[in-house]
């Protein structure tokens, strides 16, 4: 297997998206620092800490495609983070020493973190719109099969008809949340960082270094923290774990469209496209691939979780190791919740529903699976325990393989003495036990109009 599954060649677009790795390259990392850097040195010149010439030759050069990688990766090493390496570097780019003005006040923290949010702002953009994606198709499922019976079921048996729009609804619901949350989590998130050595502004002073906060915070479009946030990582937290419950809710679809395309089910298939899901030895083979991935990925991006929640217990006023692992948790989490909803999107957006085959497994019990619709039209003549317990010896004989379920219940003396053969006829049918499902879609979907 490959070193890394993410950047392989095999694999790589398998588990994430070609834009979310983009976002999350070198190159795409390094340009970041530097915009914050130059947008720090624009914002502080508007306060005349540095000069104006300082900032405009800091922000003229302030292009990833002048580093030196050997240089820079050989002096991380040392150094241990790439900041001071790379700010050794633009400091030369700037002429006439101009340089010199750049990270004015700044730690390697505050550019490294608001480097960050800039990566998950952009991140978070990618995502809501496959997630969005996601949600219309399901949307779309929901209301094209509001009254398309299928069986559902608990504990894996037949439980009670449902249809198979009320099933894509209920996936939808949860999407839907998720939508919500993002709205609520990017303002707690989409802050910058700028505090200095150990968070108190100390060496620019409570004036400049409160002014240069809210200015590079406005250069950059984000919003301003309550109160200096190096040590206090929940805000990168909720959002691995905002990813996690998105995967864990592409990976519950994906384990319901696997169960459905069973071959002893075939109630809904993946889109078809020759040889997805093929076999080597195997021809008839027709693997749900996709769903196979979306699983995958909820796994994956709960273990990314956990790794952040326990990079969140920091001590003191910097992380002795712990801010480590959020370099390889959050990118991981968002290129592999990529892949997850692109492989989501494939296969909900083409989704082969297959109502006649959904009723035939309805009907492979003869009806057994509306045998409480069967006790509840006969308690309010024969009381529901006794109800129950005939109906329930009905489902015995039918079980048995003697009879009919229909027939079992006509043979009943006391059932028969108390509703007709037509009656039970309709009882048994489970397109007409649907309850409340198809009125719960459309209500749902009035809803999010």
């Amino acid at each position: 297997m490959p070193s890394l599954v993410l950047k392989s060649r095999l694999w790589g677009d398998m588990f994430g998206t070609a834009a979310m790795r983009a976002l999350f390259s070198d190159e795409a990392v390094v340009q970041r620092y530097l915009d914050v850097e130059a947008a720090l040195a624009r914002a502080q010149a508007g306060f005349c800490i540095i000069p104006d010439e300082a900032a405009e030759a800091i922000a003229a050069v302030a292009d990833v495609a002048r580093v030196d990688w050997d240089r820079l990766s050989a002096r991380t090493q040392i150094v241990g983070y790439p900041i001071l390496p790379l700010v050794e570097q633009l400091v030369e780019w700037a002429p006439d020493g101009l340089g010199q003005w750049c990270h004015w006040g700044a730690t390697t923290q505050d550019i490294m973190d608001t480097a960050d949010v800039l990566q998950i702002r952009g991140a978070l953009d990618l995502i809501a719109a496959d997630l969005d994606g996601v949600a219309d198709a399901l949307a779309k499922l929901a209301e094209a099969h509001a009254e398309a019976p299928m069986a559902g079921r608990t504990h894996l048996q037949h439980a009670l008809p449902v249809s198979f729009g009320y099933k894509a609804a209920t996936w939808l619901s949860g999407i839907d949340r998720h939508r919500a949350r993002l709205r609520e989590l990017r303002p707690r998130v989409e802050v910058v960082s700028f505090s200095g050595a150990a968070g108190t502004l100390a060496s620019l002073g409570e004036k400049d270094g409160l002014a240069t906060q809210q200015a590079l915070a406005r250069e950059l479009g984000l919003g301003l923290p309550p109160i200096t946030w190096h040590s206090i990582r929940d805000n990168f937290a909720e959002v691995t774990g905002w990813l996690a419950l998105v995967g864990a809710s592409l990976g519950k679809i994906a384990y319901d469209v696997m169960l459905m395309m069973q071959t002893e089910t075939g109630e809904a298939l993946e889109p078809y496209q020759p040889g997805r899901g093929a076999s080597s030895t195997m021809p008839q083979k027709r693997n749900p691939i996709g769903s196979e991935l979306m699983l995958a990925a909820a796994k994956t991006l709960r273990a990314q979780h956990d790794l952040m929640l326990d990079a969140m217990v920091q001590d003191h006023e910097r992380a002795t190791g712990q801010w480590h692992v959020e370099w390889q948790a959050i990118p991981t989490a968002f290129i592999v919740a990529s892949g997850s909803l692109t492989a989501a999107r494939e296969v909900l957006e083409g989704l082969e529903v297959r109502p006649e085959r959904m009723r035939e497994v309805l009907d492979a019990t003869g009806g057994l699976i509306v045998a409480e619709a069967v006790m509840m039209g006969l308690a309010p003549a024969l009381g529901r325990l006794v109800a129950h317990d005939l109906v329930y010896d009905c489902c015995r004989a039918a079980l048995d393989g003697n009879t009919s379920f229909l027939d079992a219940l006509a043979a009943e003396p006391r059932i028969a003495g108390v509703m007709s053969r037509d009656e039970l006829v309709r009882l048994v049918d489970p397109a007409n036990y649907l309850g409340a499902a198809p009125a719960m879609v459309r209500d749902l979907l009035a809803k999010r109009r």
